[in-house]
């Protein structure tokens, strides 16, 4: 059975490129339902794969956008980006590389319960993962280059981050606080008893003057 990436898409390619695809497919819902345990799987590598997850969280095959969400789905839960900084998909047999422009999640929503020392940030990605922010999946925001705005990163598992979307951005922006850090007076935001700062409390005075 080909493989196609939408209801309308033309085919993905060589008829050898769609098999392998499809064999991929399978041993990766064999893997296991939820998330497969991938950091513990050591499987040769089988070469790259023409697969690449933009910046805006689509994925794309052969060039051709993967419309089919509980593929994309079944894909994101084998994915491990390792210490070499290249993103994998791994299954107990195999692991291939693909591209990844930016981040290989957005997080597209985030609640917020609590208040101080006791808030508690969730965020949701594009592809269903529910994360709450904390030491363990910490924030960061990093300065975007070319601009004065900031870009920020949510810690999903293992190596793989989400870049949190601009309108959750804002959010974030409303949620923040002047906290002192290191004996500095930083703008930032709590969850889970972990403090993320964005940036110095001057510098977003003078942004904001």
């Amino acid at each position: 059975m080909a493989i196609r990436t939408d209801n309308d898409a033309p085919g993905l390619g060589e008829a050898t490129d769609a098999a392998g695809l499809e064999a991929l497919i399978g041993r990766a819902a064999r893997a296991g339902k939820g998330l497969p345990p991938v950091e513990r799987w050591n499987p040769p590598f089988c070469g790259d794969l023409d697969m690449e997850i933009k910046r805006d969280g689509t994925w794309f095959y052969l060039g051709t956008p993967i419309g089919r969400m509980p593929l994309v789905q079944l894909f994101s839960t084998v994915l491990r980006k390792d210490d070499d900084g290249k993103t994998y998909l791994v299954t107990p047999v195999e692991k291939v590389g693909i591209r990844v422009e930016d981040a290989p999640f957005v997080a597209v929503e985030v609640d917020a319960s609590g208040e101080g020392s006791d808030q508690v940030l969730t965020f949701r990605t594009n592809v269903g993962d529910v994360v709450e922010a904390g030491p363990d999946n910490p924030l960061r925001f990093v300065d975007e280059e070319g601009t004065d705005g900031l870009k920020p990163y949510l810690l999903v598992r293992g190596r793989l981050e989400a870049l949190v979307a601009r309108p959750v951005m804002y959010e974030l922006a409303e949620l923040g606080e002047e906290i002192d850090v290191d004996g500095r007076t930083m703008f930032a935001v709590r969850s889970k008893g972990a403090v993320f700062p964005i940036m110095p409390a001057d510098t977003l005075k003078r942004l904001s003057a």
